[in-house]
């Protein structure tokens, strides 16, 4: 049996140590061993907190807000929006690659897999990191969202400057846990194919990202994922 292990990577455990000591996570540890018991959860255990390895917190700059990791096998691999290489193209991330090239006038990649982003900086954060197999939204109101929402809290309290990509109306109502004074919030519609053409295509949030990045003297995103 695969263990729910909250050892993440060490600068998030000392911003985060409080959460996995409080009632909710255990409840939270139970709740996914006896799912892992009785369904195929993804990602797989390892992968559940990757974007905390992948991004660690003092690289934070960009934070691109997910709800649910993918259902379908070998999709989820703890990056929201990302798939492993080899994995055909989600179509909200068909839409995605689309506008980065329009955007920033990057050829499309062949892989799905967006971890060159996440190790510059950019945390790839689902709402609930976890998920039943062909499910979706089935591990929602079990803790999850109390525990991400306590690292965009972080984020916003500990960091300046930092780049929250808010897609869709639910990744925008986060942005109460968001100080705007410090830190910029780009909004628009989901990526899906139910909502793209209603203000995604043209969002130019690639491009105003980097603007940002390098008027508040940081390395802007090399968003090319073709090399």
């Amino acid at each position: 049996m695969e263990k729910i292990n909250p050892n993440i990577e060490e600068s998030w455990k000392k911003v985060l140590s409080s959460e996995f000591l409080s009632p909710y996570f255990s409840q939270l540890k139970r709740f996914l061993l006896e799912e892992k018991r009785q369904y195929t959860v993804f990602p797989p255990g390892k992968m559940i907190f990757n974007a905390f390895y992948c991004t660690p917190f003092d690289r934070v700059k960009v934070v691109l807000l997910g709800q649910d990791p993918y259902h379908g096998f070998g999709q989820a691999h703890g990056l929201c929006f990302s798939v492993p290489d080899g994995v055909p193209h989600p179509k909200s991330l068909v839409n995605i690659f689309k506008e980065l090239e329009q955007d920033v006038q990057v050829a499309i990649p062949k892989s799905g897999n967006l971890e060159k982003w996440a190790k510059q900086g950019m945390l790839l954060l689902n709402a609930t990191l976890t998920v039943r197999a062909h499910q979706a939204g089935s591990h929602q109101n079990r803790g999850w969202e109390q525990f991400t929402d306590a690292v965009i809290r972080a984020i916003s309290e500990k960091k300046e400057n930092v780049v929250f990509l808010l897609w869709g109306n639910y990744a925008q109502a986060k942005e109460v846990l968001i100080d705007t004074s410090k830190h910029l919030v780009l909004k628009t519609v989901h990526p899906s194919p139910l909502s793209a053409s209603r203000g995604f295509f043209g969002c130019r949030h690639f491009s105003k990202t980097n603007a940002y990045l390098l008027q508040t003297g940081q390395q802007p995103i090399d968003w090319d994922l073709t090399t």
